[in-house]
């Protein structure tokens, strides 16, 4: 195994203030296309604070500045994951430990490392979590292109899409990876990610605790 070093750190968002960075970050990534949700992307939502999501950020060394983010939704043994609300999914998911991966975004100009970075933190933390799946909603033919590489598949019909609530009602097509699988599959199919994501130690990727300093939003009695 070698190690690597990044231009930045991978994180848990573990304050008031890793949380603000990754709003920000949310409204470069999201707001151009998601205009009807800038104002709400610029706030943490209820989301943010449940148990069994993490929000991991990428701040960069050099400013410290947020450059990318990623939020990960576990299923509870009573809950369903966000798109969950808009979509059925088959008995094959919908009764295996899951989770989905929301507001994956980057700033523009990035380092290019981000993006598969945000996807290795991503597996590793549900790898530790014991989510058998990875679920991800993806509106464009770039996006399903590139997560099929990495070893999503279709959960629907191939090429059906449905109005996700929580990404402003666009048209998304939803994709599914084994995490537990996933090794076995890069490494028998000789993907080019399988070094970057297995065969090589990332010390800027932490994700060992889920303390959160800030505070949890207030709950009105009825």
């Amino acid at each position: 195994m070698t190690t690597a070093a990044l231009s930045f750190e991978v994180r848990m968002a573990r304050s008031a203030e890793d949380l603000r960075e990754a709003c920000m970050v949310r409204v470069a990534g999201y707001g151009h296309h998601l205009p009807q949700l800038k104002k709400a992307l610029a706030e943490p939502d209820e989301i943010d604070h449940e148990r069994g999501t993490a929000v991991l950020v990428c701040l960069d060394k050099a400013s410290g500045r947020g450059v990318g983010t990623a939020r990960i939704q576990r299923a509870g043994a009573d809950t369903g994951v966000q798109l969950e609300s808009s979509v059925r999914l088959p008995d094959w998911l919908a009764q295996r430990p899951r989770a989905e991966i929301t507001r994956l975004a980057i700033v523009p100009g990035a380092d290019a490392l981000v993006r598969p970075m945000l996807m290795k933190a991503s597996y590793l933390y549900c790898l530790a979590s014991q989510a058998r799946w990875m679920v991800i909603g993806a509106r464009s033919e770039a996006l399903v292109r590139m997560y099929r590489r990495l070893g999503f598949t279709d959960v629907l019909a191939e090429e059906q899409t449905v109005p996700l609530a929580h990404a402003g009602g666009l048209q998304h097509r939803i994709l599914a990876m084994d995490v537990i699988a996933a090794e076995r599959t890069w490494y028998q199919g000789q993907h080019g990610m399988y070094e970057l994501m297995i065969e090589t130690y990332h010390p800027d990727i932490q994700l060992m605790t889920e303390r959160r300093a800030w505070p949890q939003p207030q709950r009105v009695a009825a």
